[in-house]
């Protein structure tokens, strides 16, 4: 009976969770919060946690955390979307989780327990027209033209992640309505962004790294905009957790944070280091990498005036139904990055 009711909760979760996308699909293989363990102590007597990460240019670098975690046995385990690793967080599948500010929004209006630890990566966004479509970089006055001789461009994006939100305050901000003067089509999984452009399926597209930097590189495409000029800014992933897991595993979690924010410097410092971890996990070919990780930003600090943002947006969206502005304040736990860089809230985004 427990089994069928935490399969009951768990597909509960994963419904709700549906609205949002990172990278599409369903999960690969996560490993459960051991409970046979007192306080989850490994054999060598190490604290143990469990994490989970997405499928993408900016996710995959997480799997390298247990390599920076020295009294900490890291678990980490690749999932082929957010949506898929926030699932296993709330379920208590995972103890810290890499989701996006969207997920960590839409969670807070759900009613669930999350907590936002540190930041990671930002960046990745990019919006591309087909070839066929008379726009150059950044002509947002052509694009308003466009819609006043009575063009109602197709824009496909993935509803719900990061570059579907960033696209969206682009739009307002450049005088475009997204409701009404243009027709966007939901594509959840972003690998399949290419095909629909190609097709003339859709006319522009607002998509992820790498699949941004393989349709240019292919030339089944081209650059339109980076949409970062919104009030969100680039803000892309965060790190999250449960307030149980903090209050069982701070000393656990202080020493993953301070693991983030080392690999977050070397990430700056090293790209090869980036690069190598994407041939380890991926079949994407050098050329792509690179480029993909031009759109990218390295950062460990949580940025809470552009996270504020996002949730108005969503907001205004429709995509949450409740205001959030108070829990993603409070919910935003400064104190094991502020262990970890000596750094001040306000030094670190608050």
């Amino acid at each position: 009976m427990k089994t069928k009711k935490r399969k009951i909760w768990i597909g509960l979760v994963a419904f709700i969770l549906l609205v949002l996308s990172a990278c599409g699909g369903g999960a690969s293989n996560s490993s459960k919060v051991s409970t046979e363990d007192d306080g989850q102590q490994t054999t060598e007597g190490k604290g143990k946690l469990t994490l989970g990460y997405a499928t993408c240019a900016h996710c995959l670098p997480m799997s390298l955390i247990p390599d920076y975690v020295e009294n900490v046995d890291v678990e980490a385990t690749n999932f082929a979307s957010g949506n898929d690793v926030l699932t296993a967080l709330i379920s208590g599948s995972l103890d810290v989780a890499q989701v996006t500010y969207l997920h960590y929004i839409t969670a807070l209006d759900k009613g669930f327990d999350v907590v936002a630890i540190s930041g990671q990566i930002n960046g990745g966004s990019e919006i591309l027209v087909g070839n066929d479509v008379p726009l150059e970089e950044n002509d947002w006055d052509g694009f308003k033209k466009l819609i006043e001789s009575g063009e109602k461009l197709k824009v496909a994006a993935s509803r719900g992640n990061a570059q579907d939100i960033h696209m969206r305050g682009e739009f307002l901000l450049n005088g475009i309505d997204p409701v009404k003067d243009v027709e966007i089509i939901n594509i959840a999984n972003p690998a399949d962004h290419a095909s629909a452009l190609e097709s003339g399926e859709v006319d522009m597209i607002s998509t992820v790294e790498p699949f941004a930097s393989q349709i240019r590189l292919s030339g089944v495409g081209k650059h339109f905009a980076y949409p970062y000029e919104q009030a969100a800014g680039n803000l892309t992933n965060l790190i999250v957790t449960r307030s149980e897991v903090i209050e069982e595993n701070e000393e656990e979690l202080n020493d993953v944070v301070s693991g983030i924010v080392k690999m977050v410097g070397d990430l700056e410092q090293d790209k090869d280091l980036w690069l190598k971890v994407l041939s380890e996990h991926t079949s994407l070919s050098e050329e792509v990498a690179k480029e993909a990780l031009k759109n990218s930003s390295p950062d460990y600090k949580m940025h809470q005036d552009e996270t504020l943002a996002i949730a108005k947006m969503m907001t205004e969206l429709n995509y949450i139904q409740t205001d959030v502005t108070e829990k993603t304040v409070e919910n935003m736990d400064y104190r094991f990055l502020m262990n970890a860089t000596g750094l001040s809230e306000e030094e670190l985004g608050k």
